[in-house]
């Protein structure tokens, strides 16, 4: 399963990287790295019980966050591929439309997981689809153009990219 990326750090940092591959509407970033984990550790452990039962009076503060507790909240960034898509409201209008395309772009990338290398992929629109030509997100002529031009570019980014 892929990942999302959803801090704003790591769409920076991919984005700030060179493209991997481009078509007319959309563009691909890739950065061979985990995502950030945040700084602040989780609020509660899953392992320890609430105070709210019947429970023995010497238990540990809730409030206690000891470095050992930490640790064992918070776990490693697990590897694999993370994908992040940029849809801006400039290249489409309606939400409608950017729900849309964020779906295609997500379903090329989950069709293709276990080829592409590991690490944070970002998808970007960088074009807008012409409004003339598909006039409705609902319309089967736009479905067939974002999922022909997605799997265009899936072809060229796999073409590129190390197997692993």
């Amino acid at each position: 399963m892929i990942g999302r990326i959803v801090r704003s750090a790591d769409f920076e940092r991919v984005l700030g990287a060179p493209s991997r591959a481009r078509s007319s509407h959309f563009v691909v970033h890739h950065l061979a790295a985990n995502p950030t984990t945040p700084k602040k550790p989780a609020k509660c452990s899953p392992t320890v019980e609430l105070s709210t039962g019947a429970g023995d009076p010497q238990a540990v503060a809730v409030d206690d966050s000891s470095p050992a507790m930490a640790k064992t909240i918070v776990p490693a960034a697990p590897s694999g591929a993370w994908l992040g898509t940029v849809v801006p409201k400039r290249h489409a209008k309606r939400s409608v439309t950017r729900s849309l395309l964020k779906r295609h772009i997500h379903a090329a990338f989950a069709g293709q997981e276990a080829l592409l290398p590991a690490g944070l992929w970002v998808v970007r629109l960088r074009a807008p689809f012409d409004r003339k030509q598909f006039k409705s997100a609902a319309s089967e002529a736009l479905h067939l153009a974002a999922r022909e031009e997605l799997a265009l570019l899936m072809t060229r980014v796999l073409g590129a990219a190390p197997r692993r």
